[in-house]
């Protein structure tokens, strides 16, 4: 399959679980994939592996708090290839997980720079690029919390409704230039993030088994469709596959 030869896709929070799962998925399909972690060490293993597989893949270190960092991503995709075509706003966390009450100021504030100034920084360094080459797709992987309130869970709901209005206004002001963005909500996801909610032990997410979670494989595949004309009817919105509707859009299910 070669649905993305030719193009070019960074994705952050590349060396685990959904980000990794994305870019072995992209690579598959031809595509030229930008891996991008703190785990400078784990992607260049990844990218290794995609390339011993016959795909094509670069690993940069990256730190998504850090603007110059993003920044640099940008650049190393368009020096290694000369384009980008579609940036996945990967990666987030959600440790440590509290009560308001009992939280720690200084690792909230780290929840932030992660989950809200990371997914800024991609749209704001990726954009000006895909405006000058003709459009390109922002996806911003979000979440039910965005829309939801979950005990334990203020950092988190608040980053991901911060990253749902990146959406929104990210669409209504480039659409018009050509460029694509739209937010994806996988549901709970097989990945470590779950390993630290479900010790956690503050909500009925953390209560959930793990044959409750999708693969990160499913979660990639969503991507990628974003990436296509499936994702023009979602601009500006979060896609969910929660739903069977979601999954038979994206071919994660038949329907009868």
């Amino acid at each position: 399959m070669t649905v993305f030869s030719g193009k070019t896709i960074a994705i952050t929070g590349a060396s685990r679980g959904i980000g990794e799962a994305a870019a072995r998925y992209f690579a598959k399909l031809g595509g030229t994939v930008v891996l991008a972690a703190r785990s400078a060490n784990q992607i260049e293993t990844i990218a290794q592996d995609i390339l011993a597989n016959g795909g094509t893949a670069v690993a940069c270190g990256c730190d998504v708090s850090l603007a110059v960092d993003v920044e640099a991503l940008v650049a190393t995709a368009l020096n290694e290839t000369g384009r980008l075509d579609v940036f996945v706003n990967n990666a987030g966390i959600i440790e440590p997980i509290a009560r308001l009450a009992d939280s720690d100021p200084t690792a909230w504030g780290q929840v932030v720079d992660v989950n809200v100034k990371g997914v800024y920084h991609g749209l704001r360094f990726a954009i000006p690029e895909m405006i000058n080459s003709g459009g390109g797709t922002v996806i911003n992987i979000s979440s039910g919390a965005a829309t939801s309130a979950l005990e334990g869970w203020s950092h988190y709901c608040a980053t991901k409704a911060a990253v749902l209005s990146l959406t929104r206004v990210a669409d209504k002001e480039y659409r018009d230039r050509g460029i694509r963005v739209v937010g994806l909500s996988p549901g709970t996801v097989a990945t470590d993030m779950q390993v630290q909610i479900r010790a956690s032990g503050i909500n009925p997410v953390s209560k959930l088994d793990v044959s409750d979670h999708i693969s990160p494989e499913w979660a990639a595949r969503a991507i990628a469709w974003l990436a296509g004309p499936g994702g023009d009817a979602h601009l500006g919105t979060d896609f969910s596959i929660k739903t069977d509707e979601g999954r038979a859009a994206v071919g994660l299910i038949e329907t009868a």
